[in-house]
């Protein structure tokens, strides 16, 4: 009898080290968000060094991870990751963890990961400190490497890569009171859990924690790298404090110039942006494109809708020819699209644009407002899918705006006054004869007084164009237009919704 107990004793103990854990999931995570949101916020400790701190941007990026130490790299695994060193403004502690059948397991900073390349620092001083946030590899453009297609770091935001793509524009997990007085405030993921993939696998699974002094936020992301690279998001955000304007699925870009608006300055490149354009699907199933401008002064717009069907910040221009930057290489610069899952119900697409000097400042913020946010105490639940896209962006199925050009009318003899040139293009004007009777609808607000409109088949494009010239009334206002094409009987395009910004 007691032989038998004392086996059971044993059997008993053996039972944990052998058994597998109870799966790790969203619920987990978002669990830890509503006990964070619960209780006051606490800003995580930085304990970095004032050596890592005061590093410049070519020092910073003189710090690298040693390629052989990549997670997952000698399991020969498809996805294999890589961590970022804390240092410059990347100084807020991110954890990490890798989740197994066993269960989750934190993946331990090291500074012996890391080469320092040309910085003479103290790596003895290193020892306990966090990382920065980490990047996903996977073979995208040939079998034989491991491209870089997904990266975390900074605050709350992160960029992906599709085949063929240079990073460019990037999302975010959340915008908190962004294009306000009071200003913005940044959530940061201050945790992540990586499913460590098996070996057939073509997707891996994030899950990320966020957290800010008024909300905290439990995310799951499903990547799926291609040619067209996807991240299937869903969230579930608590307030912890009131908030004036949520943004969900916020998208981050720099627009300088392009050809229509004109440089301050002499440059050599024609245009100089990661999006020149904000496209919108609306749930009544109109198209909008609404060409992206770098203010003077702080410029804040947006659309009014229900169930939106998609909306995204875009790089419609692809010819190499109207950039001529062989480094940044702005014309693979990926769009990226969000496609909602379920209702989102009623709400605005909203697009602030900050006045900028140069290309170095991400000055253009697209995100969704809800009209009825979560108040403090409560919760909102949303899910999306976030496209990376080059070579087949999302468009019309009719037509859409190829270009937009402005300049001043008349110019042999200046009136004052401020003439567009827009080409549509798209296969619903391919097909047409060149005599088609097509009319270019425009309308200008009450600021702007429309002086001329011509609507003419594009004999190069084969798509038509569309010829207008205002004068604005109070320079210091700004003057909303818009133009689409109709034929007789039904609407051929998606409809130019344009701002030109005061003065």
């Amino acid at each position: 009898m007691l032989l038998a107990v004392l086996s059971l004793c044993v059997l008993a103990n053996l039972a944990p080290a052998t058994a597998q854990a109870a799966p790790f999931g969203f619920a987990d995570v978002a669990n830890r968000a509503k006990e964070l949101a619960a209780n006051p916020y606490r800003k995580p400790d930085a304990p970095v060094p004032d050596a890592l701190r005061e590093l410049g941007y070519d020092q910073y990026r003189d710090i690298r991870y040693k390629t052989e130490r990549s997670l997952w790299r000698s399991a020969k695994l498809p996805f294999e990751l890589q961590f970022f060193h804390p240092g410059l403004y990347y100084t807020q502690p991110v954890k990490i963890s890798e989740i197994t059948p066993t269960g989750p397991h934190e993946i331990k900073f090291n500074p012996n990961d890391f080469d320092y390349g040309d910085n003479k620092l103290d790596t003895t001083q290193l020892k306990g400190l966090s990382f920065s946030g980490f990047r996903v590899h996977f073979p995208i453009n040939t079998a034989k490497y491991k491209d870089e297609v997904l990266v975390f770091q900074g605050a709350s935001y992160f960029r992906a890569l599709g085949k063929g793509q240079k990073y460019g524009l990037s999302g975010r997990g959340l915008a908190i009171d962004t294009g306000l007085i009071s200003g913005e405030e940044f959530p940061q993921f201050v945790e992540f859990w990586i499913v460590k993939p098996k070996p057939d696998d073509k997707e891996l699974t994030i899950y990320g924690l966020l957290d800010s002094r008024r909300v905290a936020g439990a995310f799951r992301f499903v990547l799926k790298p291609g040619t067209e690279t996807a991240i299937e998001v869903k969230e579930r955000v608590f307030v912890r404090e009131n908030v004036t304007k949520l943004g969900i699925a916020p998208l981050t870009s720099m627009y300088f110039f392009s050809e229509n608006q004109h440089p301050n300055g002499e440059d050599y490149r024609p245009e100089v942006h990661d999006s020149d354009g904000i496209s919108i699907h609306s749930g009544t199933g109109e198209w909008l494109w609404r060409p992206l401008v770098n203010p003077r002064r702080l410029l804040v717009t947006s659309f009014s809708m229900t169930n939106p069907l998609g909306f995204g910040l875009m790089q419609r221009d692809r010819d190499f020819n109207n950039y001529q930057d062989l480094e940044a290489r702005y014309d693979l610069r990926p769009s990226a699209w969000i496609e909602p899952k379920g209702q989102w119900g009623a709400g605005r697409v909203e697009l602030v644009q900050i006045p900028s000097p140069n290309e170095t400042n991400d000055n253009i913020v697209a995100f969704w407002v809800p009209d009825n946010p979560p108040q403090v105490g409560q919760s909102l639940d949303m899910e999306y899918n976030l496209l990376w896209q080059m070579d087949k962006d999302v468009k019309p199925p009719l037509a859409w705006v190829a270009q937009t050009r402005r300049g001043r009318g008349y110019t042999r003899n200046p009136d004052g006054s401020i003439g567009f040139i827009i080409d549509f293009q798209g296969s619903a004007l391919e097909k047409l004869p060149p005599d088609a009777k097509i009319d270019g609808v425009i309308s200008v607000d009450g600021n702007g007084e429309l002086l001329e409109r011509t609507t003419y088949r594009n004999d190069v494009t084969g798509g038509w164009r569309v010829s207008l010239r205002l004068h604005r009334l109070d320079d210091n206002k700004p003057v909303e237009m818009r133009a689409y094409l109709r034929s007789e009987d039904a609407t051929l395009s998606e409809t130019w919704s344009y701002i030109l910004p005061p003065g």
